[in-house]
């Protein structure tokens, strides 16, 4: 199932979209849309696993063997 998103943007942020899509690498605004997000969600994961890796080195960490381990 799809929702309907309505954004507002400042004209120059539209008009760098509108730039991109005629470049033919997007489809429409949504794909565009979609892909920053995609792009974003990668990054944020990206971050997070790095920080739980530095918590893991400084000893924060727990190694769980199983989920009875999460007690």
């Amino acid at each position: 199932m799809r929702t309907i998103m309505n954004i507002s943007l400042p004209e120059p942020m539209a008009l760098l979209i509108n730039k991109e899509i005629s470049t033919g690498k997007y489809a429409s605004k949504s794909e565009f849309f979609r892909a920053l997000f995609r792009d974003w969600s990668e990054i944020k994961l990206a971050k997070e696993l790095d920080q739980s890796r530095k918590e893991m080195k400084a000893g924060k960490g727990k190694l769980l063997r199983s989920l009875a381990d999460l007690d």
